[in-house]
């Protein structure tokens, strides 16, 4: 069969400061290739729609698959499964990944006929015996594991069984020279594990996965490592290096093979003080930049987002980055009932540091334990506006004045490390990327005031809205978990952490018998 595996359009903040090579994408589409099926991919980040059309006007795939790990790509993904579905009427179109995993029945709802099923969990492990179900009808597919329909679901979503299993072929992508982030460009992406053990309210990564964490051998790991051309590598593990044993396998496979590359990863603070050799190991290796989840700066917000870090501890994480000499971004979560005052506080707060300040806005999420105990009503169901960059929530501030002062202190990102003053600093790199070609890093130093913009972030919300999101269900103090789960957990089986660490795991996560 001719399989197309699409990834829709960028959001708003990979227009500015990222743009990720689609590894979950790549590995889907991989599998259906070594399963004998003829396979394209498009990636709408880096392609357009106009790009999109021509290629199915041409090849006529048999099947399009969607990707949609973002509830902002859902409208976008309907609009082409229905102009697909025009052009191309005995084509199967289906949906995959993380937030479409969420808002299954929904999404096929709102499509009206246009895609013919959603494919829950982990694509890879289930996308040939889709593709051959296809082939021999609609009763053949409601026995696929993970898929739902309008009439019927299958059994329930699989894990791969081994991560070592499943490889990305590289060349399906048409413009690998179009992703990067920061500085890191072109760059690479690569997962050493998948999964995350802890719990925060705010975060669907753990239900998607059912607080499973399974990690990839050091061998196939490095393999990988040396088939990657681009010099820059990001890290998409949900939290890195969360066992040392592991970290240090790797990285010393890597000195022994001589493999030179320059890193980019995720983390939490209590993993890097606890392990703070094998990132001090990394930075010989080429770690570059870290991201730290450090979500609120007062133990009060820390509390709401039930992370058990407390503050001292998220300080003393950013000393210790500082101390190896390995840039860090972190995260700062706004809520909607920030006033004038506290934006300030944090405005302050972002000058005094050193390091890279992402502000995002906090937004209930399906899958989340948020989107089922927050109180507060929605005031807008436009998908596009789930972006973590738009309030969805009543906001203590006038909406516009919200934003004035969202944007205003997303500025200190802007004035400290973006423009002028950023390229300066980083001439001899940027001079680097342009005599091979490479423009992502220097275009990026000059688009935020395009982009972060009260007046089009109001005015986003006076968009007519074609497709809503559906209402949580009522709120609930205390929420089953075992509802929230995508993958059916298999508890301490379910995560390949020794003894130590996963006692380490306990103590900084809410007490749960999940």
């Amino acid at each position: 069969m001719k399989f197309l595996a699409v990834h829709p359009g960028p959001l708003m903040y990979t227009k500015v400061f990222l743009r990720l090579e689609p590894l979950g994408l790549e590995l889907v589409a991989t599998a259906a290739e070594q399963a004998g099926h003829e396979v394209k991919i498009i990636d709408l980040q880096a392609e357009t729609h106009q790009d999109y059309f021509r290629m199915i006007n041409r090849w006529k795939p048999d099947v399009i698959g969607f990707s949609c790990n973002y509830l902002a790509n859902v409208p976008e993904i309907i609009d082409l499964a229905k102009a697909t579905k025009e052009k191309l009427p005995n084509s199967f179109i289906f949906v995959g990944g993380h937030s479409a995993s969420f808002i299954a029945h929904e999404f096929l709802e709102q499509a009206q006929g246009a895609i013919d099923c959603i494919l829950k969990g982990e694509g890879e492990a289930t996308i040939t015996t889709l593709l051959e179900a296809i082939k021999q009808g609609h009763r053949a597919i409601l026995q696929v594991p993970g898929v739902v329909t309008l009439d019927g679901q299958g059994p329930p979503p699989i894990f791969v069984e081994n991560l070592d299993d499943i490889t990305a072929n590289r060349n399906l992508l048409r413009h690998r020279r179009k992703y990067f982030i920061g500085v890191l460009d072109p760059c690479a992406s690569i997962e050493f594990s998948r999964g995350c053990p802890w719990d925060c309210v705010f975060c669907s990564a753990w239900t998607f996965y059912g607080r499973s964490y399974r990690v990839k051998s050091t061998e196939s790991i490095v393999a990988e490592l040396e088939q990657i051309k681009e010099p820059g590598i990001f890290i998409v593990d949900d939290v890195a290096f969360v066992q040392a044993k592991h970290g240090f396998e790797i990285g010393e496979a890597i000195a022994r093979k001589g493999i030179k590359k320059n890193y980019y990863l995720e983390t939490r603070g209590d993993v890097l003080l606890r392990n703070t050799d094998v990132f001090r190991f990394w930075k010989t290796l080429g770690l570059k930049y870290m991201f730290l989840g450090v979500e609120a700066i007062d133990e009060e917000g820390l509390k709401k987002f039930r992370k058990r870090v407390s503050l001292s501890k998220n300080f003393e994480a950013l000393e210790c980055a500082r101390s190896l000499g390995i840039t860090v971004a972190i995260n700062i979560i706004a809520d909607p009932d920030w006033d004038k005052e506290r934006f300030e506080t944090i405005r302050q707060w972002c000058l005094e540091i050193p390091e890279i300040v992402n502000i995002s806005v906090n937004t209930p999420y399906p899958g989340t334990e948020i989107w089922r105990t927050e109180s507060r009503q929605l005031t807008t169901r436009d998908y596009r506006l789930f972006d973590i960059q738009h309030a969805v929530l009543p906001t203590k501030l006038p909406l516009n004045e919200f934003y004035e002062e969202l944007v205003k202190t997303q500025q200190v990102l802007n004035k400290k490390h973006l423009g002028m003053k950023a390229l300066k600093a980083t001439a001899k790199i940027a001079a680097r990327h342009l005599l091979k070609g490479q423009t992502n890093f220097v275009k990026m130093l000059w688009k935020f005031n395009s982009v972060y913009d009260p007046k089009l972030l109001l005015a986003d919300h006076e968009k007519p809205v074609k497709y809503e999101i559906y209402l949580p269900p009522k709120p609930d103090e205390k929420v089953d978990r075992n509802t929230l789960f995508i993958h059916t957990p298999a508890g301490r089986q379910g995560r390949a952490i020794d003894n130590s660490t996963e006692a380490f795991v306990d103590e900084t996560r809410m007490n749960s018998n999940v």
